[in-house]
């Protein structure tokens, strides 16, 4: 089974070592790896082709001006031949080099169009201490309702899923990922499996992590999203999921400290 791994990137030279590295650790060697830069200013794109010889014929990169983060994904969407797709950021690595083996033994299945699993968070200068496990073991359809979702860097769907529902919605300034698996998952129904396993190790800080303003467009965008999917919610509903956010991040301590 072939897997399409995409990595959006701009100016990521500090990064995007790691994440190749992790992709290449990969146990299952099947799998083509997309590199979608927005035009970086940096070193991104010679780090890149540095890798080609270790990648083959399995790197496919292209760099030009793009309209975010959202906007590369789709590129990398349109590019992808493989059975299924999953997304990697640039600032992130896999936690465990048997991901995508795990996936696509899941996906051998039929009746799956899908999988998901667990990420957890660190600092940048501390790679190895998690400040927060996201576990997505307890996700269910209806707390979509509440704002909660799989962890999206351990979504891999099966590619004809996007041929059919579409990819992600730049008019999102910082939950077209939400918007997208609520469209696929609660309106669509498309057909999920949870695979107990920590996927990806998260630099804090990204698009979505960091800041009020960042949290308060994220409830803007929950809202639209829900008005444009027709699923009911209201601002109280999603912010019950600052609590479990919270636990996260203290049973992270706690596990810490322990």
């Amino acid at each position: 089974m072939k897997i399409s791994v995409i990595t959006a990137t701009f100016n990521s030279s500090a990064t995007i070592k790691d994440t190749m590295e992790s992709v290449l650790a990969q146990t299952h060697q099947d799998f083509e790896y997309l590199v979608i830069d927005g035009g970086s200013k940096d070193d991104t794109m010679e780090i890149v082709k540095r890798y080609q010889g270790k990648f083959g014929t399995r790197l496919r990169y292209i760099s030009e001006p793009d309209k975010g983060i959202y906007d590369a994904m789709n590129k990398g969407i349109l590019m992808a031949t493989g059975d299924v797709v999953g997304i990697l950021n640039s600032d992130d690595f896999y936690t465990k080099d048997n991901v995508l083996e795990r996936v696509a033994s899941a996906l051998e299945d039929p009746e799956i169009d899908a999988v998901y699993g667990d990420i957890h968070y660190v600092h940048d200068n501390d790679l190895d201490t998690c400040t927060r496990y996201y576990s997505s073991r307890l996700f269910k359809r209806s707390l979509m309702r509440l704002g909660l979702i799989p962890a999206h860097p351990s979504f891999y769907s099966r590619r004809t899923v996007y041929e059919q529902y579409g990819g992600f919605d730049l008019s999102y300034k910082v939950a077209a990922d939400f918007e997208n698996l609520l469209r696929l998952i609660f309106v669509n129904r498309i057909r999920i499996r949870y695979i107990p396993m920590d996927f990806v190790t998260m630099r804090a800080g990204g698009a979505s992590t960091s800041g009020i303003k960042s949290h308060i467009q994220i409830m803007k965008d929950h809202l639209r999203a829900m008005r444009a999917n027709g699923v009911y919610s209201n601002m109280f509903l999603l912010s019950l999921r600052y609590p479990y956010k919270i636990y996260e991040i203290l049973r992270s301590k706690f596990k810490i400290n322990a």
